[in-house]
């Protein structure tokens, strides 16, 4: 369903009804299937389904893509596995949907409850965002007050440590995440991170930021851009703040757009900064976050993967179609970016949604040959 963008339960009763798509389906499956599973086939099948064994398999899925060692050129300063954290909202209900629900009053007597959740991605700057560690944003049964995002991180955080202890992580997240409890972490996890600082995170480490930068007027660079890009940089590294019982590494990059535009980044890190990394730092690591965003939940939204669509009421279903949807991105993202693609159209397909729409097209029309899934052949990433 989510591999062919079909956008609703109700259409894969339609659109999956073919004689062929049932010899695929059966044959990819390993079943018997007399007939093309209904919609609420499906339905019914995630609310019986444990989230934690989809979550497996996706597991499975990062562990082979690291282990096959494809996406090595991508890494931060050749070290570090770029991994974004951010929350978005999935689903809101003018009533109580069930006991985990959240619940915020947008006006005077007027509620809304809604479902969030906490995801870590894998990004890299040719565009792919890979789905690495999700959490639910729901009411937890041993606490009184709402959950939140902040407090969903160091559930996450845990389960990702727990998956993955020996990968070289740097997370990327915004001003929320930039206080000494997350430090705290990110140190006992042997994490390193880009945060993005804000005055109002850490006042006093900010304005001493400010006091250091002027005495450090060696500490500056300027990146010109073909597009009429101009970005200035400043640093401090290593900042000893006279109140905190740690160094901060800060950096700072002021970008001059040819219309006019100036856009301002300050991050926060534990990389030392230098003449040699300090570009790769900003441009590879903290303004690389933008693409959990773009690259993930935007194109989740928006791009035929209907993210806020309500697959189900059921509270296993909502989950399950959720993670469904990341693997389903995670392997579109592949053939996207893979070096089959253009083989096959070397003219290309017009848009990313059209890849969907020709591989459902085939699965429908075309007798494929089962014999070719046991060809062994090498797909190599762009990196473009």
């Amino acid at each position: 369903m989510f591999l062919t963008k079909v956008e609703s339960r109700r259409q894969v009763t339609w659109r999956f009804k073919s004689d062929r798509f049932l010899k695929h389906l059966n044959y990819l499956g390993q079943a018997e299937c007399e007939n093309v599973p209904h919609g609420d086939t499906l339905k019914y099948s995630m609310s019986r389904v444990q989230p934690e064994a989809l979550s497996g398999l996706r597991e499975k899925m990062v562990k082979r893509i690291l282990r096959m060692r494809c996406l090595e050129q991508y890494r931060l300063l050749g070290r570090y596995w770029l991994v974004a954290i951010d929350g978005t909202g999935q689903y809101w209900f003018k009533e109580k949907h069930c006991e985990k629900c959240l619940v915020k009053e947008i006006r005077p007597g007027v509620k809304i409850y809604y479902h969030h959740v906490l995801e870590a991605k894998l990004i890299f700057y040719n565009g792919l965002s890979l789905s690495l560690e999700t959490e639910f944003i729901e009411k937890q049964p041993d606490k009184k007050k709402q959950d939140c995002e902040y407090n969903a991180f160091f559930r996450l955080a845990k389960r990702l440590k727990k998956t993955y202890p020996q990968l070289k992580i740097c997370l990327s997240m915004d001003s929320l995440y930039a206080n000494r409890p997350v430090m705290d972490l990110c140190k006992q996890n042997r994490w390193s991170y880009v945060i993005t600082f804000k005055k109002g995170s850490m006042p006093d480490v900010y304005d001493w930021y400010g006091r250091i930068k002027k005495l450090h007027p060696e500490n500056k660079s300027k990146l010109r851009f073909k597009e009429g890009i101009i970005q200035h940089y400043a640093w401090v590294s290593p900042l000893e703040h006279y109140s905190e019982d740690r160094i901060f590494h800060v950096l700072e990059c002021d970008e001059d757009k040819r219309n006019g535009k100036k856009t301002k980044y300050v991050w926060l890190t534990d990389i030392p900064i230098t003449q040699k990394n300090h570009q790769q730092i900003a441009n590879y690591g903290g303004r690389l976050r933008w693409k959990i965003e773009n690259q993930g939940f935007n194109m989740q939204k928006n791009g035929g993967y209907r993210l806020e669509h309500l697959y189900s009421t059921n509270e296993r279903a909502m989950k399950n179609f959720y993670l469904l949807l990341q693997i389903a991105h995670f392997i579109n993202q592949l053939i996207e970016k893979g070096s089959l693609l253009k083989k096959s159209f070397a003219n290309g397909l017009g848009s990313i949604r059209n890849i969907a729409h020709q591989l459902l097209e085939d699965l429908r029309c075309i007798e494929l040959d089962p014999s070719c899934l046991n060809v062994k052949f090498q797909i190599r990433m762009d990196s473009s």
